[in-house]
């Protein structure tokens, strides 16, 4: 099968291949029939006659009118051939039909010469130059004169052949008659040669466009001449009747032309040329492919062939024959002279671009490597010296496999074969990264760009050694903490992942460890982050060495690490708890140890939090469910284990919608402020009055927003988000400034006594708030000098006292009180004491609740009073609620009290009235007390509050 008829059954089917298809089989069908006619003689001599005659006719007529409809409705390079060949067809159909009208209408011979003839001697013209136009044309001059030479030397031998074996003959008979009537003999014979001549040349000079259609018109062509040749031939012409089997070919080949321009090239579809499929080795066919030149070299010897003949036969050479084969010989001595200077110029450029292309491949940086099909190289470029410090030369010879290391063999294998087997259209090349062994023995990385080549493989390779290195140290630090090399948060979780649906997913004994350590942002404040930074390595390197090996320790930011436990697949849950939890107290212990730092010793504690993986558990539940362990372990006191249970979420849970309902309590001014007297404990006169915040519900009740505050205080931690922290400074902002305006109001109406709002340190020194707010505060409202003191709570270790100093020095300058809040516990009290500007100091109540009861509470107390007796401060005790307590504190010197021994927080209303009054009854011993939430009528029920609140009845 031919290349083209190869692509044509090998492409794709289009839209209108079913159609082609039956137009295929009717041509086929009309065919067979015709030529089964013909084989039987029609019948009968009259239909015989008709079928060879007007028959011939109509199929020639039909060819001319497919090709001139095509040339129409195609406008293309190849639309002049088609028109040519419908003209060519169109002669064919007249002389068949001029042929008919003598034989089977008017029943009389044939004249000669007849227009029958003339006909048919302009059916070769047409053709000739329309397979001219559809031959490719050559791009140089010598080309034309080859392509002259060459159809001269096949016309001429077909000519010195014919003319040997019957032409001659002929010419001599006729030459008796006429002229005219010999010219007319022989013309006809001599243009079919001409016509062969061109199919000869076209089949090797054929165009690649519409190439299917192409060959099937020269089939079509070759078929008509065949059938003229033996037409012409002596034996049959003279017995030659309208009808014969012989009749079949000229309609077969007008059947092949008609079809040609369409069912070829699939009905309806546009000419595409058919690529040549690269990379294939296509099969050995060295005869097929040497043909085309060895055609002219054929010609010739066919024409000496035709000489000998006569010779060897004794005949007369006729001077045709002579003439003509000598004109051959001429031809192809030029056609020689032109193929050797274009040899020459050809061997010229060819070594041209071999210099250039041996200039590109040694001077290219990159390795290229010509493998044989069996994967020995057979070329390796100079580059390898540089590259892989091996010489080109040795590496000659030597199998590919061997150089690539083992682990990459396997793949670099799979990824050849596959790349031979794909279409080669579709992938011309591939890339393939695998390691190569250098002349050091080292292993290089090496990235090849593969193509096919003679069945091998070409390889244009390159050292990507430091890419490779390079992309590692990337991939390293996006996956690892810059400062302690731990893993980072991202390769953390991957891990986790891993670890949950791999093959251990069903061990749920895999634990996640959460871990904070205490302490160390006041080691930065202290020291420096220098050393902050070196504790931090130091601590890594501590859980690295602590955990096992297959399991992996990290640092998710600032002093948090993590550690992921793998499972041993222990069904035991109580077991594993407890090797876990002995893991993580063995890591807090090893944490806790002192670091020597910077030539000092500092200390740091460990907080951590253990999550186990239960069925069904998601990574991220897994560590939130560690992270809030950690936080318990936090808030219970620090430098411990805590193990995580359901509760904790739903803590937070509880804790979130508290959060809620806090920032909405806030828009929608649910709060309401009540004020607590403070009385003098020796003369119950009230001396000030601390504000409290106050939550109003939906019923109008008032109560004790402890757990509000609670929640509102977690935003002021060092862990807790940015949200909390805004609403906990809103809620401050909401107290002080109704505390101001109200005490403003209070002082307009003669009530002088001063207001104590609460407020925790962290909030004095917040950034986001402006510095003179408070002075601000004071100016707008006008509230006077000594009215409003500041119960300041030092409870936090990071709050920076030279800062706080400053600010309550200004503070102070401008008459503002500060009362140091929760005396007695809590962090730096006697920092605080010695050196911030403080006025009152305020009983923690955890000291006046076990007061009378406990010996021990009662020393501390009195000498915590004795201090502030002898710094000249003044002193409040905080949740007064019993006369005991009263009798108790005033005889260890305290000066002042708050509590429900006197009065529970008042509305404005209450208060004003209980200013009015002055004073409150001071019990002597076990009483009850003076006034209970200031209502002027019977008792009330008492409702015991926390976060150093004293407890409101309901208004």
């Amino acid at each position: 099968m031919s290349a083209p008829g190869a692509a044509l059954l090998t492409r794709a089917p289009a839209p209108g291949g079913g159609r082609g298809v039956a137009v295929q089989a009717l041509l086929a069908v009309v065919w067979g029939g015709y030529a089964v006619g013909a084989g039987l003689g029609w019948g009968s001599d009259e239909i015989a006659d008709v079928m060879g005659d007007f028959g011939l006719s109509a199929a020639a007529l039909l060819a001319s009118a497919s090709c001139f409809r095509y040339a129409r409705t195609h406008a293309n390079r190849d639309r002049l051939a088609w028109i040519l060949f419908a003209l060519s067809s169109l002669m064919s159909a007249c002389g068949n039909a001029v042929w008919g009208w003598y034989e089977v209408v008017i029943h009389r011979e044939m004249p000669n010469p007849s227009p029958a003839q003339f006909f048919f001697l302009c059916f070769a013209p047409p053709a000739i130059v329309g397979l001219l136009v559809l031959a490719k044309r050559p791009v140089t001059r010598a080309g034309w004169v080859c392509l002259a030479l060459d159809s001269w030397l096949i016309a001429g031998s077909l000519l010195t052949l014919s003319w040997s074996l019957a032409l001659a003959k002929a010419a001599r008979s006729h030459s008796a008659g006429s002229v005219p009537g010999a010219a007319l003999e022989l013309a006809y014979p001599l243009l079919d040669i001409a016509l062969v001549s061109m199919v000869l040349v076209l089949h090797f000079r054929r165009s690649a466009t519409n190439r299917s259609a192409v060959n099937t018109a020269i089939a079509a062509l070759a078929l008509t001449v065949l059938c003229d040749a033996i037409f012409t031939s002596p034996l049959l012409k003279e017995s030659y009747r309208s009808g014969q089997l012989l009749d079949a070919g000229w309609f077969a080949g007008s059947l092949l032309l008609a079809y040609a321009p369409w069912g070829a090239r699939r009905i309806g579809a546009a000419p595409e040329p058919v690529e040549p499929v690269r990379g294939l080795r296509p099969v050995s066919r060295p005869i097929a492919r040497s043909l085309p030149a060895l055609t002219p070299y054929l010609a010739a010897a066919v024409c000496t062939l035709g000489i000998l003949y006569n010779v060897i036969e004794s005949r007369s050479v006729d001077k045709v024959v002579v003439v003509t084969g000598c004109t051959v010989v001429l031809a192809l001595v030029i056609r020689q002279g032109i193929m050797l200077l274009d040899n020459i110029a050809l061997t010229q450029e060819l070594a041209q671009k071999e210099n250039h292309f041996r200039s590109l491949v040694q001077g290219s940086s990159d390795v290229i490597m010509i493998a044989a099909p069996t994967g020995m190289l057979r070329y390796v470029s100079p580059a390898a010296a540089g590259v892989y410090g091996r010489e080109a030369e040795e590496l000659v010879g030597t199998e590919l496999a061997t150089l690539i290391h083992p682990d990459d063999l396997g793949r670099v294998v799979h990824e050849v074969r596959r790349f031979l087997a794909a279409p080669p259209a579709e992938e011309p090349t591939t890339r393939i990264e695998c390691r190569f062994k250098s002349g050091g023995g080292e292993w290089l990385n090496v990235e090849s760009t593969v193509n096919r080549h003679q069945g091998g493989l070409i390889l244009n390779s390159r050292d990507v050694t430091e890419r490779v290195r390079l992309q590692a140290q990337l991939q390293h630090s996006a996956e690892h903490d810059p400062l302690t090399d731990l893993p980072n948060r991202a390769l953390f979780t991957r891990r986790v992942r891993q670890a949950l649906a791999g093959r251990r997913a069903g061990d749920h004994s895999t634990a996640v460890l959460f871990i904070d350590l205490d302490g160390f942002k006041a080691v930065n404040d202290t020291i420096g982050h220098q050393a902050g930074d070196e504790l931090l390595i130091e601590a890594a390197r501590r859980l690295q060495d602590s955990v096992r090996a297959g399991d992996t320790a990290a640092r998710l930011g600032g002093d948090e690490f993590a550690a992921l436990i793998v499972g041993d697949g222990s069904r035991d849950r109580s077991a594993r708890e407890y090797q876990v939890h002995e893991i993580a107290d063995r890591l807090r212990t090893t944490l806790s140890q002192p670091y020597r730092i910077a030539g000092s010793e500092v200390r740091v504690a460990a907080s951590i939090g253990v999550a186990f993986a239960d069925p069904g558990i998601t990574p991220s539940d897994l560590m939130r469910n560690a992270d809030l362990a950690m936080y318990r372990a936090k808030a219970g006191g620090k430098d411990r284990v805590e193990m995580y249970a359901p509760q904790m979420q739903a803590e937070v849970v509880r804790k979130a919608e508290l959060a809620g309902r806090l920032r909405t309590a806030l828009h929608e001014g649910e709060f309401a402020l009540l004020h607590q007297p403070v009385v003098s404990l020796v003369t119950g006169e009230v001396s000030a009055v601390a504000a409290q915040a106050r939550w109003r519900s939906a019923q109008g009740i008032l109560f004790t927003p402890a757990e509000f505050l609670r929640v509102a205080e977690c935003g002021e931690g060092a862990h807790s988000p940015g949200p909390d922290a805004s609403r906990t400074a809103e809620l401050g902002r909401w107290l002080l400034e109704e505390a101001v305006e109200q005490a403003a109001e209070r002082h307009r109406a003669g009530h002088d006594v001063p207001v104590a709002v609460r407020m925790t340190a962290q909030r004095l020194l917040d950034r986001a708030v402006p510095l003179g707010s408070v002075e601000a505060l004071l100016t707008r409202h006008g509230l006077p000098s000594g009215a409003l003191v500041l119960e300041l709570a030092v409870a936090d270790p990071r709050v920076p006292f030279d800062d706080l100093e400053r600010r309550l020095a200004a503070l102070h300058r401008l008459g503002v009180g500060i009362a140091l809040d929760g005396f007695g516990s809590g962090y730096a009290a006697i920092s605080a004491l010695r050196r911030l500007p403080v006025d009152v100091l305020k009983l923690d109540r955890g000291l006046v609740e076990g007061v009378v009861e406990s010996a021990r509470l009662h020393k501390i107390t009195a000498g915590l009073l004795r201090i502030a007796n002898d710094l000249g401060m003044q002193s409040v005790a905080d949740g007064v609620d019993l006369p005991e307590q009263v009798a108790a504190l005033r005889a260890m010197g305290c000066t002042h009290g708050q509590g429900m021994a006197f009065s529970g927080p008042l509305d404005e209303y209450r208060l004003r009235r209980a200013l009015v009054r002055g004073t409150f009854p001071v019990p002597g011993g076990a009483a009850q007390p003076a006034l209970a939430g200031g209502s002027a009528g019977g008792s009330m029920a008492i409702h015991r509050g926390s976060h150093n609140e004293t407890p409101v009845p309901p208004a």
